[in-house]
């Protein structure tokens, strides 16, 4: 990744979340989410589902894949987990919620902007 991209990313607060294969930090497939610059006491956040910890080597929190193949309701326990930590980051960052935050869209369907509407937009 360019460092102009690295540089403008982290140039404010970021709650970043995604998914590892494994191998380097961990043996295992996860999701893993963290924040930075990490707020204090974020790893000392209790995030959910239960299985979700905050591993210290990697200064992130994890998930394991296993735990969501598993579930009765996979994308409830994704969601879950990626919810709690970010609202673990925000909340003990101070972050301005309410500049930041947007309700949840429908799976492929692009959100309007500035209050714009799509009616009448191609698709």
């Amino acid at each position: 990744m360019p460092d102009e991209v690295t540089r403008e990313a982290y140039s404010h607060e970021v709650s970043s979340a995604g998914f590892w294969p494994g191998d380097g930090g961990t043996d295992f497939p996860a999701f893993y989410s963290y924040a930075y610059p990490a707020p204090r006491r974020f790893a000392e956040a209790q995030p959910t589902p239960k299985e979700a910890y905050f591993d210290q080597s990697l200064g992130e929190f994890l998930l394991p894949y296993e735990a969501v193949r598993k579930s009765s309701e996979p994308e409830t326990t994704l969601m879950a987990f990626l919810e709690s930590t970010y609202r673990a980051a925000a909340d003990l960052g101070g972050w301005d919620r309410k500049a930041l935050e947007c309700p949840l869209g429908e799976p492929r369907r692009p959100r309007p902007l500035n209050g714009e509407s799509l009616q009448g937009s191609t698709e």
